[in-house]
């Protein structure tokens, strides 16, 4: 059985990246592991205020509730559609958690989405996207975003 590795952001277009993933995983008798990465807060200080290390914890322990809450959801719209998975979740730098997943859990492909902001976007923020394909040991299925028009059809 093929481990197929998919990265989520947990945005809107997760449950696309999870259909896709679904279908790899039928077509190569694979499974999925669901795997969700939270970044560490931006450290915002200014001269008028500053957050605390109390504060930054908090922050990071309800993204994380938040996220295993969301994983769950994608496990079980997993299991609706006849495919396996199990999840995952990290803290740290997505890029480089994602690819240490990918090399101890063998990963046969990884399945992730792109937002499609362009290159000024990528340029000041980064991609994970590009960032994962650059260094992936792996085969990477990038599941592009969905137009309004498509939606609108969907």
């Amino acid at each position: 059985m093929k481990t197929i590795l998919v990265p989520l952001d947990l945005s809107p277009a997760a449950v696309q990246v999870c259909n896709a993933a679904c279908e790899l995983a039928r077509r190569v008798d694979g499974r999925l592991i669901l795997m969700h990465v939270v970044p560490p807060p931006p450290v915002m200080l200014s001269d008028v205020y500053a957050f605390d290390a109390g504060q930054l914890t908090e922050l990071t322990e309800v993204a994380g509730k938040t996220a295993a809450r969301s994983l769950r959801a994608l496990d079980r719209h997993c299991g609706k559609r006849g495919v396996r998975a199990t999840t995952v979740q990290r803290s740290g730098a997505p890029v480089a958690a994602i690819l240490a997943k990918a090399v101890s859990a063998r990963a046969a492909y990884i399945v992730m989405g792109s937002h499609g902001h362009g290159a000024i976007y990528d340029l000041l923020v980064g991609s994970t996207t590009h960032g994962v394909l650059m260094q992936a040991p792996c085969p990477v299925l990038v599941v592009p975003p969905v137009s309004r028009r498509q939606a609108r059809r969907g």
